[in-house]
């Protein structure tokens, strides 16, 4: 299905949905969860593969070769004597059928594809993935520590880099893009919240960053949070920092990108929230609805799609944000299936894509409006985008970014031609470009954020 397959990939960075990482209570039984890899093994090829399961029995697949990351499985099975899962959307019905093993710590069993079957066995651990120069190595210069805290009825997990130099220290809480996201913002091989920390703690400040709920040690429900919850989160953070003798408290910002540039500046204008910076990275000035049916066009056009396919895609797109804004997610869950069903069959998404859409968070996100939060900041805001983004396109967010920003008494927005929305030098700037490029942020974009730390909240 176009609609919902260009939805998917539209939503997989800052819109940068990810399903299958979210749970909402513990599994009675065993499971099989976490990273395995292994090889499929066809009669003239050798294909590596990994797969990742969490606890409510959702997974994802990385196939490096082919420049696929943390792709949504379907019909995922995850007791140990049943290992099954299914890849939608892709041509001949490709699909996994095993059993875990205890004894061997192995998942055999036979990959399905065009009716042919080849063995493949699957032990623990994560597929190579292409190299990525940038990512940080120990041992570190600085000190790293696991951290929880509570937010409401949930644990938050996390990581807190500190400079080794003495304290306290001006510190930065990451805020992830949208869908769920571990605390490196881990995305087709690319960490870049584990990068960025290693930054700017090398260049001494503290950074918290936190999976996302559902994720790791987080508890809760990504689909069924509101963006009260994903902000309640960063003020526990935040909260949790001033409670460190290590930290300044006076000099404590945040770094939002993608759907974390709506979350950060929200999060700062809460009453009493003693922010003292925000940073957007590709971070959006209109709604989440005017940003989702951009984006959309922009990709289809890039694929060749018709003006129809394109009229037919944004139609469907408008009347769910619509139904969205109403607040009746029922309405729009029978909307979705309907619009679904009525397309040729070799079109139609799984269910569990459709439905996958249609959740509290989804709707929080497409119905949300930056410019309340974005008008009222009066600390200083640094907002860059890439020239080549598709996801938060420049061309529609960076004025409206400046007009709300102008009465911030510091505020700079910068653009950085030729980078796409990982701030990577790009080609087309299409997210299946990503995985595909070593660098996991440009080096003139991490020395351009530093710069401007170092600027407005100086380390000690």
């Amino acid at each position: 299905m176009r609609a919902l397959r260009s939805l998917l990939l539209a939503l997989l960075v800052v819109i940068a949905f990810v399903p299958g990482c979210s749970q909402s209570r513990p599994e009675p039984a065993p499971r099989v969860t976490g990273d395995w890899h292994g090889t499929i093994e066809m009669p003239d090829n050798r294909l590596a593969v990994g797969v990742n399961f969490t606890n409510d029995r959702r997974g994802t697949i990385d196939i490096p070769a082919q420049h696929v990351m943390t792709l949504p499985l379907a019909d995922v099975q995850t007791d140990r004597n049943l290992v099954a899962w299914a890849i939608p959307e892709v041509d001949g019905d490709p699909s996994f059928q095993g059993s875990y093993d205890a004894g061997s710590n192995r998942i055999t069993g036979e990959f399905t594809q065009f009716g042919k079957q080849a063995p493949l066995t699957l032990t623990p651990g994560r597929v190579p993935t292409p190299p990525r120069p940038q990512e940080p190595q120990p041992p570190f210069p600085y000190r790293s520590e696991d951290v929880s805290y509570r937010s409401g009825e949930i644990t938050v997990a996390g990581t807190l880099t500190l400079p080794q130099t003495p304290g306290p220290h001006p510190a930065v809480v990451l805020v992830t893009g949208s869908g769920p996201q571990d605390r490196n913002e881990n995305l087709l091989g690319h960490k870049p919240f584990l990068l960025l920390a290693d930054v700017f703690t090398r260049a001494g400040y503290a950074v918290l960053r936190a999976d996302d709920r559902g994720v790791g040690g987080t508890g809760g429900n990504l689909d069924h949070s509101t963006y009260q919850d994903l902000t309640d989160d960063i003020a526990a953070g935040v909260s949790f920092l001033r409670s460190r003798s290590e930290i300044d408290g006076k000099h404590i910002g945040l770094l939002g990108h993608s759907e974390g540039g709506y979350l950060a500046p929200l999060a700062a204008t809460r009453p009493d929230s003693g922010i003292a910076f925000v940073i957007l990275l590709a971070g959006p000035a209109v709604t989440g609805s005017d940003v989702l049916l951009e984006q959309t066009e922009l990709m289809l056009a890039a694929e060749g799609a018709t003006p129809q396919e394109v009229s037919s895609e944004i139609g469907f797109l408008s009347g769910l944000s619509n139904i969205f804004r109403i607040g009746d997610l029922e309405e729009a869950r029978r909307f979705a299936h309907h619009h679904n069903e009525n397309l040729p069959a070799e079109q139609r998404a799984p269910k569990e894509a459709v439905d996958a859409l249609v959740t509290q968070y989804m709707a929080s996100l497409v119905v949300y409006d930056p410019a309340p939060a974005l008008s009222a900041l009066r600390i200083p805001v640094l907002a860059v985008f890439g020239g080549k983004d598709i996801q938060v396109p420049v061309a529609q967010n960076e004025g409206p970014m400046r007009t709300l920003l102008a009465a911030a008494p510091d505020a700079t927005v910068h653009v950085f031609d030729g980078l796409n929305h990982l701030f990577q030098a790009a080609d087309t700037g299409l997210p299946d470009e990503y995985a595909t490029i070593d660098t996991t942020i440009d080096p003139q974009v991490l020395g351009y954020l530093t710069a401007w730390l170092t600027r407005v909240a100086p380390p000690r």
